[in-house]
């Protein structure tokens, strides 16, 4: 018998980790077990072939919310090409109402709901048994299952209770088979917030993994160099031990190459771990942190626990200590969030100066308490996943529509960190940075500007033509902001041919020439760059002055963080 444990991922770069532990927990049928991993980028076409050409007995397919839409042309086109093979599904997408996906899908022969670990072992008993012919073809009482009858009809079986998160073996023995991909790594199930709009606040049963096995794989990571490690605890810091001991552990471990991101809820951050953050390489963890609204009508309606002020302080003390990238989340489409109030809510949170600011949009999931009270809030949403929202009773389409350009604008000028002393500049002379990403929203709009692949040379000349046009062309005014953006461009690349829209590098040939030859003879400000000459040199980096000041740019040298080339000021002689 062969079963084929199917996952459909965004992108290349990512990894299927509930494949992986499925396969890892049936471990003595582990070789009639296949794993293929899809993205949704590839053509329907293209996974049929591949999916016929392994002529699995069974095939089961992982199930999420950016996938869902592309697995149901799936599962429509495979019992025509493999009548014979049974189809079955798994994964939050199709958890909560599996009977309905069960109709809407005749082909699919049953649904693993929820953990699936413990229900895939005893189907896999199951089938085996059933391949063997020493079992008929009735389904026996495996909990946790939905599946279409020897009638057709529709039969649910009992829920599973959850399981122990320890029992559940580390799927990254192979390390090597994961190679340019980011490894996801589970050290809890369950989360203690109720969110009104997140699935994760169904189980409630929070569980950590044993630490002692936790540290061994941790180490496993480590050892293997492996670039990125995310781990997919809901809060991760909800227990302080927990935390603490991990946190301490790779600190302590770290090699200086695996980045560890963990999703947090700031506010529960104690000073012990803070102070431990704090004190840890940069580049080393990078936390993500759900804010999502800073209305506190909004944060009450939601059901969700967070103290703003005190997200403040832990966001900012970090901020502080410049060696931790954080990323904050907002949610538009709230209840009780209209426009006006969003737009002070980004200001807050923008105010923090995250290294990433990131402006979702709700989506109204099945299952959730939000979908519950769509007809109370008003909500109206997309009936294709993801299930974005499109209006609610505080906030119309049209605003929709102008807060998606703003998140463009956000993801370009801000995320990017390609143009932050200039946005920097700018905020001086708008009222607000909400404002300030509106008025260049409404510029793209206006030029056309949107649905264009940009390089990013477009995306800085792009940025000086709103700014002369917001500012004039006063001689004083231009000077300054093309300081601002001569700085962000070199700061990441060493452009050799000069933009039309910079102004004139103001160092002369005679002084590059003496400066080179002097770091030739005795590197002072380019430490490192021992053995090459000055012409070499002089191409590996980039000599400016701004501000009055004579800048070099070492290329080789780069921040950790915002992967800024390291800037030296170069003292001058005075004449």
């Amino acid at each position: 018998m062969k079963v084929l444990l199917a996952a459909v991922n965004a992108k290349y770069i990512h990894s299927n980790l509930a494949v992986y532990s499925l396969r890892a927990y049936a471990r003595q049928y582990q070789e009639e077990i296949e794993i293929a991993e899809y993205t949704i980028n590839q053509t329907i076409d293209e996974i049929l072939m591949d999916i016929y050409s392994r002529q699995p007995d069974v095939l089961c397919i992982s199930c999420y919310l950016w996938n869902i839409s592309y697995v149901g042309q799936i599962v429509t086109e495979v019992p025509k090409i493999l009548p014979d093979t049974k189809i079955w599904l798994g994964g939050p997408e199709v958890s909560y109402d599996a009977p309905e996906e069960l109709r809407r899908y005749p082909g699919v022969d049953g649904v693993m709901c929820g953990e699936g670990e413990e229900t895939f072992l005893e189907l896999m008993e199951y089938w085996h048994l059933q391949g063997d012919g020493r079992t008929d073809g009735a389904l026996p009482e495996i909990k946790g299952i939905v599946y279409r009858g020897q009638d057709g009809e529709v039969r649910e079986n009992p829920s599973r209770p959850v399981m122990d998160l320890s029992c559940v073996p580390f799927v990254y023995e192979h390390i090597e088979d994961f190679k340019n991909r980011i490894i996801y790594y589970e050290s809890s199930r369950g989360c203690p917030f109720s969110c009104s709009y997140c699935l994760s606040s169904i189980d409630k049963c929070l569980r950590f993994r044993d630490i002692d096995m936790v540290k061994k794989e941790l180490q496993f990571f480590i050892d293997h160099e492996v670039p990125q490690v995310k781990f997919v605890d809901r809060t991760f810091n909800c227990r302080h031990g927990h935390a603490m001991e991990v946190w301490s552990y790779i600190k302590e471990h770290d090699r200086g190459i695996t980045n560890f991101h963990f999703e947090v809820a700031a506010d529960l951050l104690s000073d012990e771990e803070v102070g431990l953050i704090r004190s840890m390489r940069p580049g080393l963890i990078q936390l993500e942190i759900g804010v999502q609204s800073a209305n506190e009508e909004t944060v009450r309606e939601i059901k969700r626990t967070m103290k703003l002020d005190k997200v403040k302080d832990r966001v900012g003390q970090i901020k502080e200590s410049g060696n931790v990238h954080q990323h904050l989340d907002l949610i538009a489409g709230l209840p009780y969030e209209g426009y006006e109030s969003f737009a002070r809510s980004f200001d807050i949170v923008y105010a923090m100066k995250p290294e990433q600011l990131q402006l979702g949009f709700l989506k109204v999931l099945k299952g959730s308490l939000m979908h519950e009270k769509a007809e109370e809030y008003g909500l109206v949403y997309q009936e294709r996943p993801p299930y974005e929202v499109l209006a609610t009773k505080w906030l119309s389409y049209r605003e929709i529509i102008r807060l998606k350009r703003i998140e463009e604008m956000v993801e370009t000028y801000y995320n990017s960190g390609q143009f932050r002393y200039t946005m920097e500049y700018l905020e001086q002379i708008f009222p607000t940075a909400f404002q300030m990403y509106e008025a260049l929203g409404e510029y793209y709009k206006e030029n056309g500007l949107f649905g264009v692949q940009h390089s990013r040379i477009a995306r800085y000349e792009i940025l000086s033509r709103f700014i002369a046009g917001y500012t004039g062309n006063g001689r004083a005014e231009k000077k300054e902001w093309q300081e601002w953006l001569t700085l962000d461009l070199y700061l990441r690349d060493n452009v050799k041919n000069r933009p039309a829209f910079l102004a004139e590098n103001q160092v002369t040939k005679e002084e590059a020439a003496a400066f080179y030859k002097a770091e030739a003879q005795k590197p002072y400000y380019l430490t490192g760059y021992e053995g090459y000459d000055s012409r070499q040199m002089r191409k590996m980096t980039h000599l400016e002055r701004l501000k009055g000041k004579l800048l070099v740019f070492d290329y080789r040298k780069r921040n950790p963080l915002t992967g800024d080339a390291a800037v030296r000021e170069v003292k001058e002689k005075k004449s």
